[in-house]
């Protein structure tokens, strides 16, 4: 009986691995204007892909206290398959901006770009952390 259960139970967590999806995890975005950064954990937000902004750092590489640390960046995002991701949003605290916006995953590099009133910006490749 106790075999049973260890090999359901190692059934379920593989299956639960094999369904997250490729873009869950950490990533350091490229630095804002002001050569700061952030480490962004990207994870499941109901049927939909968010992203929380979990530590900031410094031009220096220092961590910051920012009041951003905790705050949503990306929300609403869509795997469309091949690597590619639309219809969410992303905040941009360095202009306090939330843009329309598309990444493309390949490999260990997130492309990340969105529009707002018609003004499109390339926000980099951000790489993998974890």
């Amino acid at each position: 009986m106790k075999k049973m259960a260890l090999a359901t139970a190692m059934v379920l967590i593989g299956a639960g691995a094999a369904l997250a999806d490729p873009v869950y995890g950490t990533w350091k975005t490229t630095p804002d204007d002001n050569g700061n950064f952030g480490h962004i954990k990207v994870a499941a937000c109901g049927a939909k892909i968010c992203g929380t902004l979990v530590k900031s750092f410094g031009p220096d590489g220092k961590p910051l206290n920012s009041p951003n640390n905790g705050k949503q960046i990306i929300w609403n995002m869509e795997n469309k398959g091949d690597g590619n991701y639309g219809g969410g949003k992303v905040w941009s605290p360095d202009r306090d901006k939330t843009y329309n916006s598309k990444m493309v995953l390949k490999g260990n590099s997130l492309g990340v770009k969105g529009c707002v009133l018609g003004i499109c910006r390339d926000g980099g490749k951000w790489s993998r952390v974890n």
